[in-house]
């Protein structure tokens, strides 16, 4: 290169800004090269203003505008920087333009002339940005820094709300003189998170979920509740066995019941001075009922005795004979047809453990039917004595059950188990007195009850019908009741202050005296008077016995034959 301009290709430089410009009231030396040259040639007076300032409304001309001759004049050169008094004074945070190198210039002077400034050279900085002025009264908003280029898939520019309409609050940040196409910018809470905005929330379903698990438990409960207490939504027919013919086997408690039970009555008794109800069975198709003697008793010799049969039906009753030492009675009814004896059975037969079963009528609770065994055998029992001579005093070898047994089945039958009467109920063990439940006790059942065995009954219902008394088995002698000792002792004086053995009697003949001690009875012992008495009244009259006895501590047998004496 011998000229100084570049022979070959040239490379094309854009322009680049220079230093800063003065301000309006700055000194030309402030905006002069760090060099300290003018590199750049002055700006021509008939470029400037009509006062000699540029301006500002005024455009730069194109930089392809001819010249005067239709050409670009390489020869005039762009004003330096200091001498555009007229333009605007960069804004503050803009940075201040860098010098450009000394030298040459690196491209054509620009052919088209653009007044006031004329053409853009490769060091004339960029015209600065003219901004219109706003309306009165209209706000500015501050300058912000250009935002970033936005990439083209993703510049959506958001439409401006027709001039004259009050923007709402999502266009408060929008800069009407920003660059065109800048997204608009959006002030609060992002969009969808508006109160009323609807939006999915799992919260929401799983709230559902549990109000529709609520509500269905609750019908649940109710159709529980109502099929609970109703039986259900439909009539409950529950499953049953069909009706049988009542037939049952003979030995059962319910066919012993239902072949004693219409021979077995209910006696109502009363007199001048009380009343009491027992029990009784028919003996024969005449109208003969056995029953206890206490159970009549309250009626005297005046008084009414009722009888009440198993199908309700009711008869009067007369008193046929009676005897407080056996405590039997026999009463009859008249005028009754079709009765049905209940049959007797044999005591001496009976063991211990055999089951047994009571009928009467315990409190007035007439067909009343209980079962049990035979507890014991010959138990000597006493019953009575309210008229403290002994004479209403009543000696029983008796039979022991622990078949129910209250007061009101006194008179009725225990039964085996063909349906055949083997004792006669008459007494209980009361828990509070030890007397019986007839004689003042008036606990019910301990479990521990007392029958006449019906071979004695037997006998002395015969006795009672044949004649309207009943005798006594008797020996003779008179016993000392206040004897201690073990054994039954003969006493000295006997009644009236007679002789305590009878003369010519049973005990006499067999060579019984005073003071001696009876101990055994027919291989039975013997403890007390009581139980001798018993035990003799097991017997018939005339019945042949062997006892034995202590003599001055000697013991002896003897042999005798029972007597007899009338009873009351």
């Amino acid at each position: 290169m011998d000229d100084g301009k570049p022979t070959g290709p040239q490379a094309k430089w854009w322009s680049r800004p220079t230093a800063a410009r003065p301000g309006r009231d700055e000194p030309e030396s402030q905006g002069r090269p760090a060099t300290g040259e003018d590199t750049t040639p002055s700006t021509p007076a008939d470029r400037l203003g009509p006062t000699g300032a540029s301006d500002p409304l005024a455009a730069p001309a194109p930089a392809d505008r001819p010249g005067p001759t239709g050409a670009s004049d390489p020869s005039v050169a762009p004003a330096p920087a200091e001498h555009l008094a007229a333009g605007p004074a960069p804004t503050s945070g803009q940075e201040p333009h860098p010098s450009l190198p000394a030298g040459p210039p690196l491209h054509e002077p620009d052919a088209y002339s653009t007044p006031p400034y004329g053409g853009p050279g490769p060091w004339a900085p960029a015209p600065p940005v003219q901004r219109p002025t706003p309306a009165h009264g209209t706000p500015v908003p501050p300058q912000a820094a250009p935002p970033a280029p936005v990439p083209p898939q993703a510049a959506h520019p958001t439409p401006v709300p027709p001039q004259g309409s009050q923007p709402s609050s999502q266009w408060v940040q929008y800069d009407p003189w920003g660059a065109p196409g800048q997204p608009l910018t959006q002030v609060g809470p992002p969009a969808g998170s508006e109160p009323g905005s609807r939006k999915n929330r799992p919260g929401g379903a799983f709230a559902g979920m549990l109000l529709l698990a609520l509500v269905a438990s609750g019908i649940g409960g109710g159709v529980g509740a109502y099929v609970e207490r109703t039986g259900g939504l439909t009539t409950v027919e529950l499953p049953q066995a069909s009706h049988d013919n009542g037939d049952r086997a003979p030995e059962s408690v319910a066919g012993i019941a239902a072949s004693a039970l219409p021979s077995v009555v209910t006696l109502h008794v009363s007199g001048t001075a009380e009343s009491g109800t027992g029990t009784g069975f028919v003996l024969d198709g005449r109208g003969h009922i056995l029953t206890n003697n206490h159970v009549v008793a309250p009626a005297g010799s005046s008084g009414d005795i009722t009888v009440t049969f198993s199908t309700g039906e009711t008869a009067a009753a007369e008193l046929v004979g009676k005897d407080s030492g056996y405590d039997l009675a026999v009463v009859r009814v008249k005028g009754v047809s079709g009765l049905k004896p209940l049959p007797l059975g044999n005591s001496d037969n009976v063991q211990v453990g055999d089951p047994v079963v009571a009928i009467g009528a315990p409190f007035d609770l007439s067909n009343t039917v209980t079962s049990g065994i035979i507890s014991a055998k010959q138990r000597p029992i006493t019953a009575g004595g309210e008229k403290g001579d002994g004479s209403d005093i009543s000696y029983v070898d008796a039979l022991q059950t622990d078949a129910p047994i209250n007061p009101g089945n006194s008179g009725g039958p225990l039964v085996d188990t063909q349906a055949h009467v083997i004792g006669i109920n008459s007494a209980i063990r009361a828990a509070d007195s030890g007397r019986g439940a007839e004689r003042g006790g008036q606990s019910g059942s301990i479990g521990l009850g007392f029958a006449i065995p019906i071979n004695q009954g037997k006998r002395v219902a015969e006795e009672l019908i044949n004649t309207g008394k009943a005798t006594h088995p008797v020996i003779g002698v008179t016993l000392d009741m206040k004897f201690t000792g073990d054994g039954a002792k003969v006493g000295t004086k006997g009644a009236d202050d007679g002789p305590a053995v009878t003369k010519d009697g049973p005990a006499a003949k067999a060579g019984i005296r005073s003071g001696d001690v009876i101990t055994d009875v027919q291989g039975q012992r013997v403890h007390s008077g009581e139980e001798l008495i018993v035990k003799i009244r097991a017997h018939r009259p005339g019945d042949r016995l062997e006892l034995r006895l202590t003599r001055g501590g000697k013991e002896m047998s003897v042999t005798l034959t029972l007597g007899s004496s009338s009873g009351t």
